[in-house]
């Protein structure tokens, strides 16, 4: 399934019913009047927030959306049938904005909540409604009113409770295919991740929740590489998991370099916890990996740890560690 974490799309409710002007009209019946029925509700828009839905791509080529129309109400007093009701699904994590894309409406952050886009007209009065002492047979009803109508914009930030951030080809997405389920693309070049990717991890009867972020470069927050599109991924992440190929020849600038992107988006981000990963330690020898971990580790306010996928108790080492981190 293609990611979409973007879109612009335009609702519309339902328009509410007329009210109905009739008179009785029966035979035997020695006095008439009036018998016009109110007009039906128009149909309202939801949008709820679902679990099993990781993407916008439903509304890629579906961008109009519009509710029933309430029906017309008509004689012997009947109202009219209220219009359908549209319940639009999105995922957990999706912020819905303005037309001009800045102003948040709502913003869902649980599963199964509701929130009314557009609400549905008013049904018309019938002429019954108008019927008094001094007025025996009111001709006066009133139109439905007309269903609310916007265009809106739905943005997807991805919910996790650990977010691996690092550069391109630092091993992200193998880590993610290790330690849970999730079956991402694996190659030996940079940024063969183009999407957020989310995994589960269970450890100790326990669930944690995993975003791989694509690789992100040096002005990755002006929009170079896969640019500032996918680090809005990373504010909701409560946990990040800095990953770096402990082959790099600088490690100390690699770590900066990802630090000082995190921090130019946002400077909430440097206020997560995280925890640094050096991996690929399978590539260097026992008491090399020692001594960089030693020399790295100076001057560092998170913890440092090493990984090697190879190794199942490694693997086992870093889902307890972010167990901890996340609990």
């Amino acid at each position: 399934m293609k990611f979409l974490d973007q879109v612009k799309i335009y609702v519309k409710a339902g328009n509410g019913g007329h009210g109905s002007p009739s008179f009785r009209r029966e035979k035997f019946i020695e006095y008439g009047g009036p018998d016009g029925g109110d007009g039906g509700k128009g149909g309202t828009i939801f949008l709820r927030s679902e679990r099993n839905l990781n993407t916008l791509i439903d509304y890629r080529f579906q961008q109009h959306h519009k509710a029933g129309r309430g029906v017309n109400g008509s004689g012997q007093n009947r109202t009219g049938h209220g219009g359908e009701n549209l319940f639009l699904k999105v995922p957990i994590g999706t912020q819905v904005f303005e037309e001009d894309n800045k102003t948040l409406i709502y913003d869902f952050k649980k599963e199964g909540e509701e929130f009314i886009v557009a609400n549905g007209g008013k049904g018309g009065l019938g002429n019954t409604r108008f019927k008094s002492s001094t007025n025996r047979a009111p001709k006066k009803f009133t139109k439905g009113a007309i269903g609310e109508e916007y265009v809106i914009w739905l943005q997807l930030k991805t919910i996790a409770d650990v977010g691996i951030v690092g550069l391109p080809n630092a091993g992200k997405s193998s880590l993610l295919a290790a330690i849970t389920n999730a079956m991402p693309k694996i190659a030996n070049y940079k940024f063969t991740t183009l999407n957020p990717n989310l995994g589960v991890a269970s450890y100790d009867d326990k669930e944690i929740t995993l975003a791989d972020i694509p690789g992100l470069v040096e002005g990755a927050h002006e929009g170079v590489g896969l640019g500032i599109q996918f680090l809005k991924h990373i504010e909701r992440c409560k946990t990040l998991m800095h990953l770096i190929d402990i082959t790099d020849e600088d490690l100390e600038n690699t770590y900066k370099q990802v630090r000082n992107e995190l921090g130019s988006y946002s400077k909430d981000l440097l206020e997560k916890k995280e925890i640094i990963v050096l991996n690929k330690t399978d590539l260097l020898e026992e008491e090399e990996v020692k001594e960089i971990l030693k020399n790295f580790s100076k001057n560092k306010d998170s913890e440092v740890v090493t990984l090697s996928t190879l190794e199942k108790g490694s693997i086992s080492k870093i889902k307890a560690k972010l167990l901890s981190y996340v609990s």
